[in-house]
């Protein structure tokens, strides 16, 4: 029996069923159990996956790095609590330091800094932003149009590159440092110059970001203008 109300009269009603018997009074109890303990286990079972993928990727990454043979030998040896506790912890540590934008603070430290010292200050375009005035132009020198120091940061491109460290690491180990004999240290030493390398590119292309806004000119929308720096385009192109 239950009680239903109209949603137009709010009139009540009371809907009787039949007794169909103990049996599907039983099925009925087990069919709402597992409706309601399925997206449980489906939880259980995605977060479990997720663990063990962790832990594979983790194996994998300690051969590559160390070497195969040395690899497995450590993990044979290690603890089986401390193995799946360390070795799932691998991609999140990865993923963490990913996330640690040390190219932003560096350059921030730069333009800060190295615009003070003349010889560097000639060399490199770390000087302060200053927009330069044209006559006929309008132009906006507000410091909250400047481009942010920080890009938005994507989950995917933090994953794969976090993942895909390791594997970077050994190869820049191989190619650079193809004389150590450590594996080991031949890898750190891969990772660490390929950091060096991408954090370069990086921090040189933001400060060229950085100019092109500084320097942006606001004009008006006249057939001159639109004929001058379409002119310039081309010619550029």
């Amino acid at each position: 029996m239950g009680k239903v109300i109209c949603p137009q009269c709010q009139t009540e009603y009371i809907i009787v069923f039949p007794n169909m018997g103990v049996l599907v009074l039983i099925l009925d109890t087990v069919d709402s159990f597992i409706y309601k303990g399925c997206p449980f286990l489906a939880a259980g079972v995605v977060v479990g996956a997720i663990y063990w993928c962790g832990v594979t990727f983790g194996a994998i990454t300690v051969m590559q790095v160390i070497g195969q043979k040395e690899g497995l030998a450590i993990m044979e040896q290690s603890d089986p609590l401390v193995l799946l506790i360390g070795l799932p912890a691998i991609p999140v540590a990865l993923c963490l330091g990913k996330m640690i934008t040390w190219e932003d603070a560096l350059l921030s430290f730069m333009r800060k800094n190295v615009s003070k010292i003349p010889v560097i200050r000639n060399l490199f375009p770390f000087s302060p932003c200053v927009y330069r005035v044209d006559a006929g132009t309008n132009t906006d020198a507000s410091n909250e149009e400047i481009p942010s120091m920080s890009n938005p940061v994507s989950a995917t491109r933090v994953l794969c590159g976090a993942l895909l460290m390791p594997t970077i690491a050994n190869m820049f180990g191989k190619f650079f440092f193809d004389s150590v004999k450590s594996n080991f240290h031949r890898t750190i030493l891969g990772g660490l110059t390929f950091i060096a390398i991408k954090g370069c590119l990086k921090i040189y292309h933001k400060q060229q970001q950085y100019i092109r806004q500084c320097q942006r000119k606001i004009l008006d929308y006249t057939e001159s203008n639109i004929s001058t720096y379409l002119h310039n385009n081309r010619q550029n192109e």
